[in-house]
């Protein structure tokens, strides 16, 4: 399941689905010039956690030379939670400030209201626009069938699933010319210090390639580090599961090691180049690491999405 519990043992991280990234999207807006970025967390929201947490900041990375590290960083801090009622402030850093996880750099938003309701709540200022709040998870995937050894079920895991969603759509001169490196993170305040513990871009890789005692460390990491860390293990995984040569191995894993979601936004976005709401990528994982035995687990995108920003569905009634 994409980056859904992506703690040790299928959990959240420390066991907090506050803390849990979801998923992580970018494509073109609606409006000509200008891109959405979008960090999904909190699965089975509100039940397993009914606001963002207090004491975490919500990051979206944003690399503009390739060098898979971050150039520009909105990060996303939130008030506790009074009465029903929360606020979240955006900021904006660039250079080293995009580089330290603090939420270093302006406050381009201050004190902006999340929403809990049906409706969201849009706010606009400085070019930019932004929502935080109770969404439906766009996430499909038959997981039953999956875990049950492809024997699939028709049942979508995520129909009826919300999530806490992280919307924010910037200008396209906000982030340079050419394409772009986007990941999304999630740190923690402990005992004074920032520590992180959820980090991610593509899809399902931590559920697919990270052995149960490594996904701390993982979600400690940096994209830079990735492919230096993980090409051994995860070359013997497809080599394991779909009889990957190790050549093969490598030039499979060249589109998601480092853990940067590319998005060269002079061609059409469609997962790996960027990811829209509708991209199935859970087929492409399976495809992935089965070495095309299996190409689809028959599951169609959501028809809940909105045409225009924040794109994410009203929330499911929670019963």
């Amino acid at each position: 399941m994409s980056h859904h519990l992506s703690g040790p043992d299928l959990r959240s991280p420390k066991d907090d689905a506050r803390l849990d990234l979801t998923d992580v999207f970018v494509f073109a807006a609606a409006e000509s010039g200008r891109t959405v970025l979008v960090m999904n967390v909190n699965p089975f929201a509100p039940t397993q956690g009914d606001a963002f947490h207090p004491d975490a900041v919500y990051r979206i990375n944003v690399d503009t030379d390739g060098d898979n590290v971050a150039d520009l960083a909105y990060s996303f801090v939130f008030s506790a939670p009074s009465e029903g009622r929360q606020t979240v402030t955006v900021h904006r850093a660039v250079g080293a400030g995009a580089r330290n996880h603090v939420p270093d750099g302006q406050a381009v938003m201050s004190d902006a209201e999340v929403a809990f309701g049906a409706e969201p709540n849009i706010v606009e200022s400085g070019g930019y626009r932004f929502s935080a709040g109770l969404r439906s998870d766009p996430f499909f995937a038959d997981l039953d069938g999956i875990v049950d050894n492809f024997r699939w079920t028709g049942n979508d895991f995520g129909i009826d699933k919300n999530v806490f969603g992280i919307v924010l759509e910037v200008p396209d001169d906000e982030l340079g010319g050419g394409p772009i490196g986007v990941w999304a993170r999630v740190s923690l305040r402990q005992n004074g210090r920032l520590v992180s513990v959820d980090r991610g871009a593509h899809p399902s890789l931590t559920a697919y390639f990270n052995a149960e005692e490594a996904k701390e460390k993982y979600n400690e990491g940096e994209p830079a580090d990735d492919w230096d860390t993980y090409l051994e293990p995860w070359s013997a995984v497809l080599a394991h599961t779909g009889g990957y040569s190790a050549e093969e191995a490598e030039r499979t894993l060249r589109t998601v090691l480092p853990d940067v979601l590319r998005y060269d936004r002079s061609k059409p976005v469609a997962y790996p180049n960027g990811r829209k709401l509708t991209d199935d990528v859970t087929s492409a994982r399976l495809a992935m690491v089965s070495g095309g035995k299996i190409t689809d687990d028959h599951i169609g995108p959501h028809t809940d999405l909105l045409s225009e920003f924040p794109y994410l569905g009203r929330p499911h009634p929670v019963s």
